[in-house]
């Protein structure tokens, strides 16, 4: 069964298609993994080398990657579901397949492993730009360029120069024809990879571009650097970079470059923890609305990264302790209905009090200012699962009403259930 390479386009008739993925466990125990059976002919729909898609599932999942070309044998360590990797390869084909400008696949990778960059170039469009190198597959893809890009290119040259060498030793490099051969071949090309440098723009705009390449150039030099250190430095190196875009006034437009600078520094999950320290204070309520995409960025489906937000709140609530005490339950509520936190990572969470954040003590009074919201869910889950029917005939509105009469009852400050925002079924991944 095919199904299309972009798989947002809902067009039966769009011409790129591929197989659909198909996965098969294997072994037991620490043994065992994920043999992904029909890579090859995934991969050459999509024109990439089969390791390059096997590699970027190794790095979403923090798995290890086997590549076995001669049995064509793809294999990722522990067990995974065949539709988890579908959706998981439509992250690698939206960043190294489709063309930034046209979103069609027909491009190639251009990689040139001694200026660290890796180029894309459309055949649809004509488009050319540079990757993002920050995305830990690109250091696998800079040390094992597509075959068109590096060896077979080197291997060509190599032929030349043994012609060259050849016609030489029989004699026909003597001579006026010979001198003529010498030129029209210059060595000091042969060290040179990028053959387009040749026929690069020379206009303001591509040399502005040109520049802005090489300034991305110059922070990607640190990324193996980054990664190599300690847990505790790379999250000290996030926190700077955060602070940096709050304080120049940037931080409002820098969701999407926060969730990179976290996804270069393996520290993803960790995310809403440095923001809550961050952007939140006594004002919390108003700053979940104003931050909302910011932190929906990092818990969008992630229990982990939702955990350390209620991390980060419980400390916040130490550092503001008589301000935002009283206010936990109502304050769980805005993190419930901006779908910060899911009802099963609140109820997890309820059910033990933790030390991790802050004192013993401190944690009890949370979770028994807590009490009330979480009895409430509890509620409102044993109703849904008591009656489908009649779950499917209630809108948002009447959880409204269920609720309002509830906060009554939790004698938290009157509040109108706020309506739902326009944007809180928001796609994160399309924004």
């Amino acid at each position: 069964m095919s199904v299309n390479v972009n798989r947002n386009v809902s067009d039966q008739f769009y011409r790129y298609k591929m197989p659909r993925l198909i996965a098969k466990v294997e072994g037991k125990g620490n043994g065992i993994k994920t043999v992904i059976v029909n890579m090859v002919d995934v991969a050459k729909a999509l024109n990439r080398p089969p390791t390059y898609p096997t590699k970027y599932f190794g790095c979403e999942l923090g798995a290890q990657t086997q590549f076995d070309a001669k049995n064509d044998r793809y294999i990722v360590n522990g067990s995974h579901e065949a539709n988890k990797l579908q959706d998981m390869l439509d992250g690698f084909i939206h960043k190294f397949v489709l063309c930034f400008e046209c979103d069609n696949p027909e491009t190639d990778l251009h990689v040139n492993p001694k200026k660290q960059t890796i180029g894309s170039s459309c055949k649809a469009c004509g488009n050319r730009g540079m990757l993002d190198t920050r995305h830990k597959l690109c250091t696998f893809i800079l040390k094992n360029p597509p075959e068109s890009d590096s060896s077979c290119v080197k291997e060509k040259k190599e032929k030349e120069k043994k012609n060259r060498k050849k016609d030489k030793e029989n004699g026909s490099g003597s001579g006026e024809a010979g001198n003529h051969n010498d030129i029209d071949a210059p060595d000091a090309v042969d060290g040179e990879e990028d053959d387009d440098d040749w026929a690069e723009e020379t206009t303001e705009e591509a040399q502005r571009r040109r520049m802005e390449e090489i300034s991305d150039h110059a922070k990607n030099l640190t990324l193996s650097e980054d990664l190599e250190k300690t847990l505790e430095e790379r999250v000290n190196i996030f926190y700077n970079f955060v602070n940096q875009k709050k304080e120049s006034g940037a931080i409002d437009s820098a969701d999407k470059e926060i969730l990179a600078e976290a996804e270069r520094l393996d520290v993803r999950a960790m995310g809403p923890l440095i923001l809550s320290e961050l952007l939140f204070d006594e004002n919390i309520r108003d700053q979940i609305k104003k931050y909302k995409r910011h932190f929906l960025r990092f818990c969008h489906n992630d229990k982990k990264a939702q955990k350390y937000l209620l991390g980060g709140f419980e400390c916040l609530v130490k550092l503001h302790q008589s301000q935002l005490l009283p206010r936990v339950p109502i304050i769980l509520k805005d993190f419930y209905d901006a779908d910060l936190l899911e009802e099963d990572v609140i109820l997890t969470w309820a059910e033990k009090v933790s030390k991790k954040y802050v004192s013993k003590e401190l944690a009890k009074e949370i979770h028994a200012k807590a009490a009330p919201f979480v009895k409430w869910l509890k509620e409102a889950e044993e109703e849904s699962e008591g009656s489908e029917a009649e779950e499917e005939e209630e809108d948002d509105e009447n959880v409204e009403v269920v609720y309002s009469s509830s906060a009554r009852e939790l004698k938290v400050e009157t509040v109108q259930p706020e309506k739902a925002e326009e944007d809180d079924d928001l796609d994160i991944d399309a924004i």
